[in-house]
């Protein structure tokens, strides 16, 4: 793990950059206080720390408050190293955001156990983050095809149709159904058609580019949104990901399937508004029109849309 050691007094900094080699540590060693907050408010920097109270241009507790006040994203864990030892020194080092320190002269096996105090309370934090993050995760993507899911995809779509209306461009709106999809489960069972969709979104995903945004809108249906995109090409969008989906069968269990898709398009102009549920409904029209054309098509719902 990395570790920066800060210490003005250059035997003691090499003693103790030589101790922590030899456990393991990967030392970063510095001579004041200045490079030592300079070095733990770099966002990839070390996230364990011995400082010596007393240094040049920042003393130990003024790193700590640099360090708290500059540095973003996961816990650093710091130790100050100091002489003082009366309890109002103490009290002061840790409120000025030490999370613990060591009296001089420290025992060297005091100083491992400390640090590995400290790893265990950076681990600790690393699995909240990961499991809030986790969390996160599930609350927003389809667990079966990894997609964005229903609830968050109409949320980014409101917030996407206020940014288009704010500077005045283009959302296209598609929603896609796959074709005959009752009967992939009837006749090959539902293992077989979760394949599918899992195949299937991964064609959406690289047919679209990377700050648009797709979702599973429900079942066998996928709602794609075109972020600032001209209305005059949305037809032919909607096209590139109709071929996309069913250009090749898909390989499932049960050998490839031909797959196809039918999409319901509406392009929507920032301007005067027009509410999200009617948008929906419109494209989920379109949609159907597509399905009674024959399926595997595209269909519009008629002029460009102004939102709000």
């Amino acid at each position: 793990m990395r570790i920066l050691i800060a210490d003005d007094d250059p035997l003691s900094l090499r003693l103790l950059e030589r101790t922590l080699e030899r456990v393991g540590y990967e030392v970063t060693a510095v001579k004041n206080g200045r490079r030592a907050a300079e070095e733990m408010c770099q966002p990839e920097g070390p996230r364990l720390a011995l400082l010596d109270w007393v240094m040049p241009e920042l003393d130990g507790p003024a790193v700590c408050r640099q360090i708290r006040k500059d540095r973003g994203g996961h816990h650093v864990h710091i130790i100050l190293i100091t002489s003082k030892d009366s309890k109002q020194d103490i009290v002061c080092g840790l409120e000025s955001g030490a999370d613990d320190y060591l009296v001089k002269p420290f025992d060297p096996e005091e100083l491992k156990a400390r640090l590995r105090t400290g790893q265990r309370i950076l681990q600790l934090e690393d699995n909240l983050v990961e499991a809030r993050e986790q969390m996160h995760y599930k609350a927003t993507h389809d667990p079966l095809t990894s997609l964005l899911n229903r609830g968050m995809i109409v949320d980014l779509l409101v917030r996407e149709l206020i940014r288009a209306r704010r500077e005045k461009t283009c959302t296209v709106v598609i929603l896609g159904d796959v074709d005959h999809f009752k009967a992939v489960n009837d006749t090959y069972g539902h293992p077989v058609g979760d394949e599918v969709l899992r195949e299937l979104s991964r064609r959406l995903l690289g047919s679209v580019r990377s700050y648009d945004f797709v979702g599973r809108y429900g079942g066998e249906e996928f709602l794609v949104v075109l972020n600032n995109c001209n209305p005059a090409n949305a037809m032919s969008r909607a096209e590139q990901i109709r071929q996309a989906v069913g250009q090749t069968p898909v390989t499932t269990a049960k050998g490839p399937l031909p797959i196809t898709m039918s999409l319901g398009v509406l392009a929507s102009l920032g301007g005067e508004p027009k509410l999200v549920d009617e948008i929906l409904s419109d494209v989920d029209h379109a949609l159907y029109e597509a399905k009674g054309a024959g399926r595997n098509c595209c269909r519009q719902a008629g002029a460009p849309v102004l939102t709000r």
